[in-house]
């Protein structure tokens, strides 16, 4: 049994996702992925948009979209790992709705190919980067339905 530990994922909105019982996470940071195990070096850590992924005991996964943000790795006075994200939003695989996302994907590619201002194509790059991150997680999800046996959703 892999050592576990706390992990906490706030969004604007309130609590996304709580859990005491991370062995293991991957966070999509800005400079790529980042897996964290415990006892890992504290370390803050800018991300962007796209998966993140929490291992559990047994090997439960869960699946979460974030769409920027921090997460801060540390240790308690006990030395108890903390990880604490603070996400810009986010929303758990199951509930991303992923017609909507390739929606705006298609938009997003639409105003890319426009001449815009520096602000509007960075607008547009951002719900590029979002919508790809949606799609990326409501693809895991159905995947990893599909190979235990569940039937998908269909949205």
């Amino acid at each position: 049994m892999a050592p576990k530990y706390q992990l906490e994922v706030l969004t604007a909105e309130g609590e996304l996702y709580r859990t005491d019982d991370a062995e293991f996470v991957v966070l999509p940071g800005a400079e790529g992925e980042l897996g964290v195990l415990d006892h890992h070096v504290p370390l803050v850590v800018t991300l962007s948009a796209g998966p993140l992924t929490i291992t559990q005991e047994g090997g439960q996964e869960e699946v979460l979209f974030v769409a920027g943000g921090f997460a801060d790795i540390s240790q308690d006075k006990d030395g108890e790992t903390l990880v604490s994200v603070l996400a810009d939003a986010g929303e758990r695989a199951g509930d991303v709705d992923e017609a909507a996302a390739e929606e705006s994907r298609r938009q997003a590619q639409e105003l890319l190919a426009q001449k815009l201002s520096d602000e509007d194509y960075a607008e547009a790059s951002a719900l590029l980067e979002r919508s790809v991150g949606r799609i990326r997680v409501a693809e895991l999800s159905r995947r990893r339905r599909t190979s235990r046996g569940e039937r998908p959703m269909r949205g």
